[in-house]
């Protein structure tokens, strides 16, 4: 370490050099704005330029390390600078205090950290290391950054809009919480010039009153006012959940006067495709609950034991199931996880009637029947499953892409619904009246999109 050997010595504002602790011969080290650098200090005691050192070391003794004192460091307190090299030829670039706020602001908003926190002392230290000279930023000055990206970002977005030639497609969602208030979440779904669906959060509105029928027209309005866009409003999917018919007679009437000439409001979807393929695997999954729940425990028997797991694994092979899926236990929040779990577990359904066989504790086997009708569910559940999936695709899939699979999902629902199976029709008949409300609300719209486009 060169400053082992040299001390800072601060003669003007100006002029700073550095003093060869042994000899105590000075150099130039800052001059004006010029850096000097270490490389000749480094060579005054490397090389044995130093008569002090270079008579110490004829000795065979070590040279003696002498600290800088710590109130000589440098003109301004800090440790004295290095010289900066440029790297292939581009010069040192030092960040702005305005970059610096901004990239924190970007930072807060980004991990959705408190404004406050720039008055953390950990993140103050924090700072400091990184960049003694910047003045750590108050919470305002910091909310002052926010607010200004959120409004570049808007108008952004705003120009964007503008420039459509298509139509805006609204999604309206409700956010509660334990105060008596709700958030109603607008997103807005559109094509852009460049063919691609693009979809925008505008925005998220306080309702003080989410029981009132007009909240959501309002919300809706008050939208399309701030995004300039009441002349290209097409279609607003909303929630039954939530959603009344007073609720939606009003959503409809607004429908009719922001876009009169599209089939007079008539385009208001209660509920979205992927909603609707939720609440269909979960009533089904419902109505076969303690058949369901039968296998969850022979499930949860086997995986939450390693003795239990060997000995299912060791009669698994003894009976020589093909099967190659791994018993998992379900995430009562998630019917995907359900489904993957009953899928797996059927297909492994011979080693479950002939695990107490081998272990006499285990008392759980659903009968056979039952086994057949989990089989009847999981073939429902994979229809669902596989439309559900195309709305996880990377790209933000368009009409034409689950048009199919919804008219599929109607087929097979009526199918079932008639069948002679007594099992089949109960499981399918709740499923098909639920399927085809929702499919009476929407294929107006979607039919017409399938055949303008996406």
């Amino acid at each position: 370490m060169v400053w082992e050997h040299f001390t800072i010595e601060t003669v003007d504002a100006d002029c700073i050099r550095a003093c060869c602790n042994q000899c105590k011969k000075s150099f130039a080290y800052i001059s004006g704005s010029k850096l000097a650098g270490t490389s000749h200090l480094k060579r005054h005691i490397a090389l044995g330029i130093c008569p002090v050192s270079r008579h110490n070391q004829g000795k065979d003794q070590p040279s003696p390390y002498i600290p800088a004192p710590r109130t000589n460091i440098s003109a301004n307190g800090n440790f004295p600078r290095k010289r900066h090299r440029a790297a292939n030829g581009v010069a040192s670039i030092y960040l702005s205090e305005d970059n610096y706020s901004h990239e924190l602001a970007k930072m807060i908003i980004q991990h959705e950290y408190p404004l406050h926190m720039v008055e953390h002392s950990g993140f103050i230290d924090f700072a400091r290391t990184l960049q003694p000279q910047f003045n750590i930023t108050s919470v305002t000055a910091v909310q002052e950054q926010v607010m200004g990206i959120y409004f570049r970002e808007k108008h952004r977005l705003l120009d964007l809009l503008s420039g459509i030639s298509g139509h805006l497609n609204l999604t309206v969602d409700l956010w509660t919480s334990n105060q008596s208030l709700a958030y109603v979440l607008i997103t807005g779904h559109f094509i852009d010039n460049d063919w691609k669906l693009q979809r925008r959060i505008l925005n998220f509105i306080t309702v003080q009153f989410p029981d009132s029928d007009t909240a959501f027209s309002h919300a809706i309005a008050d939208c399309l006012t701030d995004w300039s866009a009441e002349d290209k409003l097409f279609t607003v999917t909303s929630d039954r959940s939530y959603a009344n018919e007073k609720t939606r007679d009003n959503l409809r009437s607004l429908l009719s006067i922001k876009n009169s000439l599209i089939l007079n409001g008539q385009l208001l979807i209660n509920s979205c495709y992927a909603r609707i393929l939720r609440s269909l695997a979960q009533d089904a999954i419902g109505s076969m609950g303690e058949t369901i729940d039968k296998v969850r425990q022979s499930v949860k028997y086997v995986k939450t034991s390693d003795v239990h797991e060997e000995r299912f694994t060791k009669l698994k092979q003894q009976l020589q199931v093909p099967s190659t899926k791994n018993l998992m236990i379900d995430n009562l929040t998630n019917w995907s996880t359900t489904y993957q779990m009953l899928m797996a577990a059927s297909e492994l359904k011979e080693v479950f009637s002939c695990l107490d066989t081998s272990d006499p504790d285990y008392k759980l086997s659903p009968q056979m029947e039952e086994w057949e009708q989990v089989e009847t569910l999981c073939a429902y559940l994979k229809i669902f499953y596989e439309a559900a999936n195309i709305l996880t695709s990377p790209v933000y899939p368009t009409t034409n892409l689950f048009f199919h699979e919804a008219w599929k999902i109607h087929l097979e629902l009526m199918h079932g619904a008639n069948s002679q199976d007594f099992f089949v029709s109960c499981l399918t008949k709740p499923l098909m009246e639920k399927f085809t409300k929702y499919w009476d609300d929407c294929n107006l719209c979607v039919g017409s999109r399938r055949c303008d486009g996406p």
